[in-house]
């Protein structure tokens, strides 16, 4: 039986902070460094000259699937990742995927290889509220409190001020995870007026909503997104129908594998599904389905540029473009929103341990990347992969 453990802290590719510990995986011990529970408020950046987007967003979609085709086992081999799921999603429609490697030792990945996507879950938390919000279920502005209210925070009078808009942009002043905290649920500054990243978050506005309309979050998702746009293979917690086909996360080297199947629903990490489920997702969010135009517009809505000048600088040199680099970027709902030379572009990536997820989209071209890796170093891949299908060198750099 895998050795069970908390979810892994998972924050943005971008602000994620960093602590060093010692796993065991499949064989030797092993350094490694894992994503920090807790995202500070950054220095909005210092625009530079402005540019219209550069010939690099154009997509490469018949050259790109060949290198990948060409050179996806050296890549796996090279970073010590057993299999990557690819979609590439064209003219907002799934174009294709493509699974490579093993699922687990001697076993093949294929296309009904279960991931675990880590925090790619929050998209489709996120997505569920916003459905929710849009059909008048709830508010994204209404005070939570009324219905919901943890325990650690009875004493705190702030608890009053959390919304689900809150929630899904993290804006709470929780931790990513209260055992950051003491194993506490603490609000570290007011609520709205900060940027920090926060499972927890998720898992809160997930109870607020299942005691405010008197059903498990899980079934609610289950009626407003995997059934609706079709996700048949998808799912909060362990099921019957997922025997053999997990895809099983593999660390750093020859440790015992760490693989977490959640036994009930959790909001930011865990979800399980495979690459052409989650494929449908992202197109289904590419075209507004469910949502009210405005709440629409703000799902893609920057709430705070958490981009600081002397990161943008280094970016820009990096990816060649000094006379044509600007950039913001900051959450939205439920996804990070990045402007990249004018053109705008949602992402989100998961990480837990022996996993890494990415899935991106760009709405003004209706295309869109989503890759799932069961390997420590699978963000080495899923920048190759996403280069390929998407050779636009800013937002490469800042991946």
């Amino acid at each position: 039986m895998a050795q069970r453990r908390a979810p892994a802290t998972h924050a943005s590719k971008k602000w994620a902070l960093s602590e060093v510990m010692r796993v065991k995986v499949w064989g030797t011990a092993k350094t490694l460094v894992a994503a920090s529970t807790l995202c500070v408020s950054m220095i909005p950046a210092t625009a530079h000259r402005e540019a219209q987007p550069t010939a690099q967003t154009a997509p490469a979609t018949k050259d790109g699937r060949a290198e990948i085709d060409a050179h996806v086992a050296e890549w796996l081999k090279e970073s010590d990742v057993p299999s990557v799921a690819v979609a590439y999603i064209q003219d907002r429609k799934v174009a294709w995927t493509e699974v490579y490697g093993e699922q687990s030792p001697g076993v093949a990945a294929t296309e009904k290889t279960l991931y675990n996507v880590a925090s790619l879950t929050k998209p489709i938390t996120a997505e569920t509220i916003l459905r929710l919000a849009s059909a008048r279920k709830l508010s994204l502005d209404e005070s939570m409190w009324p219905f919901w209210l943890d325990p650690d925070l009875e004493d705190d009078p702030r608890s009053k001020l959390l919304t689900p808009r809150l929630c899904l942009s993290h804006q709470t002043g929780f931790a990513n995870w209260r055992r950051m905290t003491g194993g506490v649920l603490k609000i570290r500054w007011k609520p709205g007026t900060q940027t920090g990243y926060s499972g927890e978050g998720y898992n809160y506005v997930g109870r607020f909503t299942e005691k405010k309309l008197g059903k498990p979050f899980d079934l609610l998702a289950q009626e407003m997104a995997f059934s609706p746009i079709g996700m048949n293979e998808t799912s909060y917690t362990a099921k019957d129908w997922q025997a053999r086909r997990l895809a099983i996360p593999h660390g750093p080297k020859g440790e015992k594998p760490i693989d977490v199947v959640a036994q009930a629903w959790n909001g930011a990490d865990l979800l399980r599904t495979t690459i052409g489920d989650y494929a449908k997702f992202v197109v289904s969010v590419m075209r507004d389905e469910g949502l009210t135009e405005p709440i629409a517009a703000e799902r893609a809505t920057i709430t705070r540029d958490m981009v600081k000048p002397e990161d943008l600088e280094k970016v820009c040199r990096e990816a060649g473009e000094l006379d044509q680099c600007t950039v913001t970027a900051g959450m939205g709902l439920g996804w990070e929103v990045e402007v990249v030379n004018r053109v705008k572009i949602l992402d989100h990536d998961g990480s837990d341990w022996g996993v890494r997820t990415s899935a991106m989209f760009v709405p003004s071209q209706g295309i869109g990347v989503v890759v799932f890796t069961n390997g420590e170093n699978g963000t080495q891949v899923i920048r190759k992969v996403v280069k390929a299908l998407y050779p636009n060198k800013l937002y490469v750099a800042r991946m």
